[in-house]
């Protein structure tokens, strides 16, 4: 098979875990062709002078986990609406000039799986997500596009949450954020959790009193045993449907895939074999 030129990579710390050489490696077999995608621990202290040796020894494309999605949106000379509304970055590449150039694909590959894969409507629903860190910056602009009639941002430090929504204030569409009793604001019609919970096996300190509405679905942007606490308190809340991040994560990687070499692959071979692989 042909080899596609160049160095490709995950980077992050931890990323033993990572999925996406497998995901890469399936989306370049569909072209008949391999290609070099690998996973990088890098230490924090280092960072950035490790994606301008990666850069500088051939490297083509970066795909960026944590800890490092808002240093990589911070190193990069020049960055999308996706990465600037977000102000953090899962993808980095690097122009004919040299420049590297930062995007984020979460928010495309989040609402491409709940939209496309699992068939949910996001049109005028009651949206509440959890967490506020870099994930969740990077998908609320993707989210606005699907013209909820409201987005919360509910965090156990309020004020991350808030500076959130303070960030969309301009929007016509209301995005609110506070601590883990915001919640309780409304009746929800989604619930997203992008917290790293379920990583100890723990949910986030809702109130007991929340409620979802009669056809809520709920949907955990991590995957496998990470996302099992979370899955299993929406199943028992009467959730509709309850998803994991693995479709997000192989569409996230599909458009990735796509900017860096033009052609986008077939996401629902990838995501079926990862799914029967579980």
């Amino acid at each position: 098979m042909d080899r596609i030129t160049g160095r490709f990579a995950v980077v992050g710390n931890p990323i033993a875990h990572s999925l996406s050489p497998r995901i890469h490696a399936a989306f370049a077999q569909q072209a008949g062709q391999t290609i070099d995608y690998r996973a990088e621990l890098v230490d924090p202290e280092v960072f950035e002078s490790w994606v301008s040796d990666f850069f500088a020894q051939a490297g083509r494309g970066l795909n960026v986990t944590l800890p490092f999605k808002s240093r990589a949106y911070a190193l990069a000379h020049a960055a999308s609406e996706r990465a600037h509304s977000a102000g953090a970055a899962n993808f980095l590449t690097r122009d004919r000039d040299g420049q590297i150039f930062a995007d984020n694909t979460d928010g495309k590959g989040l609402v491409t799986d709940m939209v496309v894969n699992a068939g949910w409507s996001l049109r005028d629903a009651r949206v509440l997500i959890l967490g506020a860190g870099g994930a969740v910056k990077g998908v609320i602009s993707a989210l606005l596009s699907e013209q909820p009639a409201a987005i919360c941002v509910a965090n156990r430090t309020a004020s991350r949450a808030e500076a959130i929504a303070a960030a969309w204030a301009a929007s016509d569409i209301s995005v609110c954020g506070g601590g883990y009793e915001t919640a309780d604001a409304m009746v929800w019609d989604v619930v997203i959790n992008g917290t790293s919970t379920g990583l100890s096996g723990e949910m986030p300190a809702l109130p007991p009193s929340i409620m979802l509405a009669r056809e809520c679905v709920c949907y955990d942007m991590a995957y496998g045993t990470a996302a099992a606490p979370f899955l299993s308190w929406s199943r028992a809340r009467g959730a509709q449907d309850a998803r994991d991040g693995l479709g997000m994560l192989v569409e996230q990687a599909a458009e990735s895939y796509f900017l860096w070499l033009g052609e986008y692959p077939d996401t629902q071979t990838v995501l079926s074999a990862l799914r029967d692989a579980q």
